[in-house]
Parts: structure tokens; C-alpha cells; sequence
């Protein structure tokens, strides 16, 4: 009898602590689950840019980590915007949007002192882009973007910019005059195109294709992804390697609603966000040569400029470049490593 007794009594015990361990594992889960909650980011790009898929690896990244929790809904092409980037902008400014991503050249619409990495010839290659942007670029992007609401996540390649269009071969600053070339805005793009005695024209990327093709324009500058992304390369003829200028996408989030998530969730955001931008960047520094090829079998003909083709091109731009250096300033120029 003794004995059935105690191997009840150890039943009990084993039962009543069994019980008391997975309560303490509930509420530890509960402790460290993440809040639910929805957001939604806006992207200027089509469903294959690689702005979009930067941001569609953010949301992976986010919902994996989070045990889906947290959700980022997608909205490519400005859906959210009616297709305006400018009005896309705005939203994530006033909070009608969560987060969003959009080149340097177009937030530049809300301070023109983040076109600084786009003055031309100053970032020479991908590794150097992405060690300044990580370090002193990185802090100055988040000072002035906090001026206008949002908080500064990460920062992924667009590219270096090459020009393309269907009048003729691009060898030399002359062979520019005239030409009717889409600019995004901004006085670095204007100014550029300028210079070199071309008629820059400042359009949204949604009219660009249908301009192309009407011949409202003679072509447009981009890196290779936005030009394969857009399938500018099915509709141009000509392209060459400027490398004048570099670009990023800014990922973004709306300051007040940014502040207003649990401290583990925006510390979630924040990693992920530079997790995917860096995924991003890989992705478009393997893909050039690929694309390269890509276009030229389709028909287009790429032209690679040499140091002494190239040459002309930097002479030309060394007076804009100092006028601009000297307009954005010291601050601005010391965090993108620029001598004044």
C-alpha cells in the first residue's frame, strides 16, 4: 500500500512540475515573441527591378525572423502613388506609407543634398560605394532624411549609370550633342547631360518606355538593372559604358511610425533591412556582366569605353563637379570623402 502511495505521490510531483515548466515556457515564448503587425512598403520599380526584389527579401527576411509576426506588404511600380514617385515620397513623409525604397536621385526631391554620391566621376567602383555609404555616407543620409520624417535604414546598388538610345554609337562628348536623353531630375542629372551638349528631359520612369517609342526621346541613362528591369535594352540600340555616375536606393521608414513599434521590432527592421540591402547589392555586382551579354546577343551593341576613351568625358565635368562640391558643402562632401 506504502508503495502505490509514493508512486502516486511521484506522479503527482512529476505532473505538477511538468506543468509548472511549460507554463514558464509560455510565458518566456510569450516574452520574446515579436508584436503582430502589418506593414506596407511602396517601390518605385517594376515587379523584377531590383529594387523590388531588395525589398521582397527585406519582407522574407522580416516575416522568417519574426515567425511571421511581422508582415511587409509590397506595392511595386508606385501602386500606392498612382505611379508618382514624387506623391509616393510624400507618404512615406506624412505617414500615410510604413516604409519604401527609392533612388537617391528621386528622394533627392525633399533635399538636393542627397544627391551628393551622384556628382559624376566621384565613386569609382562598388566596393568603394559601399564602404563609404556604410560608414560616413550611411550618417549623413539618416541626418537629413530625419529632417524630412524618415528614418534611414539601409542603402542598396542601383548602379552606375550608362546612357543607351537609337541615334548612334556613344564614342566621344560630341556624339552627345543634341540627343533627347530621359533624366530622372535633380541638378546632377540636368547639369550633366548639359555639359556634355545633350537636351536632358526631366519625366517620371513610367512615361520613359512609351516616350522611347514614340521617339518623344532619343534614350535614357541607367544601370543595367533598371535598363533590363524595364526592357530598355529590347527598345534601344546603342549603349555605353559611361560609369558616370552611382546611385543607391534608400530604404526608408516613416519616423513616427517607426518610433512607434516595440524596440525589438525595430531593431528587427533595422538589421533585416541592411541584411537585404547587402543580398541586393551582391546581386546587381554578379548580374552586370551576365546582363552585358544578355544585351548584346540580343542585338544591342555595348560599347566599353577605356581609361583614354573615357578621359574626354571626366575633363569635360571637372568645372560642374567643383561647382557642386562647392554648393553641397563641407559636411557634405567630408562624408562622402570629397576633397573641397
Amino acid at each position: 500500500m506504502r508503495k502505490i502511495f509514493c508512486i502516486v505521490l511521484l506522479l503527482f510531483i512529476s505532473i505538477f512540475f511538468t506543468g509548472c515548466n511549460e507554463k514558464v515556457q509560455q510565458v518566456e515564448q510569450k516574452e520574446n515573441a515579436y508584436q503582430k503587425i502589418k506593414l506596407v512598403m511602396a517601390v518605385n520599380g517594376t515587379e523584377i527591378a531590383t529594387d523590388t526584389k531588395v525589398a521582397r527579401k527585406f519582407a522574407e527576411l522580416v516575416s522568417k525572423e519574426s515567425g511571421g509576426n511581422v508582415t511587409i506588404e509590397i506595392f511595386p511600380n508606385d501602386q500606392l502613388a498612382g505611379g508618382n514617385a514624387s506623391q509616393g515620397i510624400q507618404m512615406i513623409s506624412d505617414g500615410s506609407l510604413d516604409l519604401a525604397a527609392y533612388a537617391a536621385g528621386v528622394m533627392a526631391l525633399t533635399d538636393e543634398h542627397l544627391l551628393i554620391a551622384t556628382i559624376p566621376y566621384t565613386l569609382n567602383n562598388y566596393k568603394e560605394a559601399r564602404h563609404i555609404i556604410d560608414t560616413t555616407g550611411g550618417k549623413y543620409y539618416k541626418k537629413i532624411l530625419e529632417l524630412q520624417g524618415m528614418t534611414y535604414l539601409a542603402s542598396a546598388h542601383n548602379g552606375f549609370r550608362q546612357i543607351t538610345n537609337n541615334k548612334r554609337e556613344i564614342l566621344t562628348p560630341e556624339d552627345l550633342a543634341g540627343l533627347k536623353i530621359r533624366v530622372p531630375g535633380g541638378e546632377v542629372f540636368l547639369k550633366f547631360w548639359e555639359t556634355m551638349g545633350a537636351t536632358p528631359v526631366a519625366m517620371s520612369w513610367s512615361e520613359t518606355v512609351i516616350a522611347i517609342k514614340q521617339g518623344t526621346i532619343d534614350g535614357q541613362e541607367n544601370g543595367f538593372s533598371v535598363t533590363n528591369s524595364a526592357k530598355i535594352n529590347e527598345i534601344q540600340k546603342y549603349m555605353t559604358l559611361l560609369n558616370y555616375t552611382y546611385e543607391n536606393y534608400l530604404f526608408v521608414a516613416n519616423t513616427k511610425i517607426f518610433n512607434s513599434l516595440e524596440p525589438k521590432t525595430r531593431q528587427l527592421i533595422s538589421e533585416k533591412a541592411k541584411e537585404a540591402c547587402d543580398w541586393g547589392r551582391d546581386l546587381v555586382e554578379n548580374d552586370e556582366d551576365n546582363l552585358r551579354k544578355k544585351f548584346v546577343k540580343g542585338g544591342m551593341k555595348v560599347k566599353l569605353l577605356s581609361p583614354e576613351e573615357l578621359k574626354p568625358f571626366k575633363d569635360k565635368v571637372q568645372s560642374l563637379r567643383k561647382e557642386l562640391i562647392q554648393k553641397y558643402g563641407e559636411e557634405a562632401c567630408k562624408a562622402f570623402q570629397m576633397e573641397m
